[in-house]
């Protein structure tokens, strides 16, 4: 599979909303229960770390990949959280990787010291994808919150705690 990794466009939603959705559906990518607006999606994500995979051959996206900036504390603006989408269909074909390799390449040359995220334990291919890209697990929030739809409404969840350090803050 031939994938070219480029910066999201508000063209890209449907299918960057369609690839979100599954991951919602799966019951191990997050907490949200449906896909934002793309209002509220582009309000909350920076827009100079958003990227789409997208195949070579037949031009769909295969995946995306945003940031969005944990606190508007001036001692925080190097520390972002991450989220990284890949299509079921997709899913074991590296698209992951090259997803995470261009954004983590982004967020260095522009000077982001921390990248985070909160996995699901279950999840085991997105903590393997991490664990290669040198992420390091900091720890596991128990019972950080209820699941309140899909497979697992009404459980209380853990979530690895992930983060990537960057080489020269």
């Amino acid at each position: 599979m031939s994938v070219t990794v480029r910066a999201m466009t508000p063209d890209d939603w449907p299918a960057v909303e369609r690839i979100y959705q599954e991951g919602i559906d799966t019951g191990n990518a997050t907490f949200e229960t449906r896909t934002p607006t793309w209002e509220a999606f582009d309000a909350g994500k920076l827009a100079s770390h958003r990227f789409v995979a997208v195949d070579d051959t037949a031009g769909a996206a295969l995946g995306w990949v945003a940031a969005s900036a944990t606190s508007a504390r001036p001692a925080y603006a190097g520390v972002v959280e991450h989220s990284v989408y890949v299509a079921s269909a997709a899913q074991g074909h590296g698209v992951g990787r090259e997803l995470l390799g261009v954004f983590l390449d982004s967020v260095d040359a522009a000077g982001i010291w921390t990248v985070q995220s909160s996995i699901f334990p279950e999840n085991e291919a997105s903590l393997a994808l991490h664990d290669r890209a040198g992420f390091r697990r900091v720890g596991t929030r128990e019972r950080i919150a209820r699941s309140e739809a899909g497979p697992y409404a009404g459980v209380w969840r853990d979530t690895v705690l992930i983060a990537r350090r960057a080489a020269t803050p």
